[in-house]
């Protein structure tokens, strides 16, 4: 995860937002919070650490993948049990007036809500796929919050609600196992995982690692789907995001690092493959207003 994502942890209950708040923690060790009420939903992502979360009066001991929904004015407090490991989450807040507005477009919009309060079920747990595809949302949306990019307003709406429709179709899909499931999609999962880990090490191995399945098999289901190999799919994206980089007065030589390039050499042969250009005649027609 990126250190500028994470944010100090503070015991602040409230929002300052009248929409939605985001955060990403990690702590250790970690200073407890009474219980409390707030009148916005909670989400929580729990990604790792030792936890009980006590939600009205039941226990919920924690593990990697569940995600919670604390409703509104509902009594909650987590109680962290050691600090030998990192205790790592995602807290999403949005407002109930918010939730509303989004219910006005489409009921879909509400389900998980309505589901929650009607039942009492707060936690649910995704399998490793699942949850990497629902972090690489919430990742995304993150990032354009932590941007300077052109349109950032405007996105980061579209960024909540496609994460808000997200959960409630899984959910939704989750708590109707009589109903036709489609099967996980390996290939848009890895997809989303490449695209939330451009910086990092993104070789077969690593993706199999993540994944649970075999290199080949991986190889495969990308050739078949996309009809390019991982390699050339993880080339394309990292090209991609240090041309952004790149427009945005990056330095060349420090672009091609943050976007996983390890070698100038090889980041050169694949740019002007991709563009037919050099990166450095690439800025300067970009910079008259042309490009290739």
């Amino acid at each position: 995860m990126k250190n500028n994502l994470r944010t100090p942890f503070s015991h602040r209950q409230y929002m300052l937002s009248k929409d939605f708040e985001i955060y990403y923690y990690n702590d250790r060790p970690v200073t407890a919070v009474k219980s409390h009420t707030h009148n916005y939903y909670e989400f929580y992502f729990f990604l790792e650490g030792r936890v009980n979360l006590h939600i009205a009066d039941r226990v919920f001991p924690l593990k990697s993948g569940d995600v919670v929904l604390i409703p509104p004015h509902v009594q909650h407090h987590a109680e962290v049990l050691g600090s030998d490991t990192p205790y790592r989450r995602f807290v999403f807040w949005i407002s109930q007036e918010y939730c509303r507005r989004l219910m006005a477009e489409s009921a879909d919009y509400g389900y998980l809500m309505q589901h929650v309060t009607v039942t009492g079920n707060y936690v649910y747990h995704y399998d490793k796929i699942s949850f990497n595809a629902l972090q690489a949302k919430i990742i995304r949306l993150l990032e354009e919050i932590h941007s300077a990019r052109f349109a950032k307003s405007a996105q980061i709406p579209l960024c909540v609600n496609d994460l808000v429709l997200h959960l409630n179709r899984s959910i939704y899909e989750m708590t109707h196992p009589a109903l036709p499931r489609q099967k996980q999609n390996l290939c848009q999962s890895v997809m989303s995982y490449i695209e939330a880990h451009l910086e990092e090490d993104l070789s077969l191995e690593k993706l199999a690692e993540e994944f649970y399945v075999s290199k080949y098999h991986i190889a495969h289901v990308f050739k078949e789907n996309l009809g390019l190999s991982v390699h050339q799919y993880i080339t394309k994206k990292r090209l991609a995001l240090c041309l952004d980089i790149m427009k945005s007065n990056t330095e060349i030589s420090n672009a091609y690092l943050l976007c996983g390039f390890q070698d100038y050499s090889v980041f050169y042969r694949a740019f002007r493959k991709e563009y037919g250009v050099s990166p450095k005649e690439y800025m300067e027609l970009f910079s008259h207003g042309r490009t290739p």
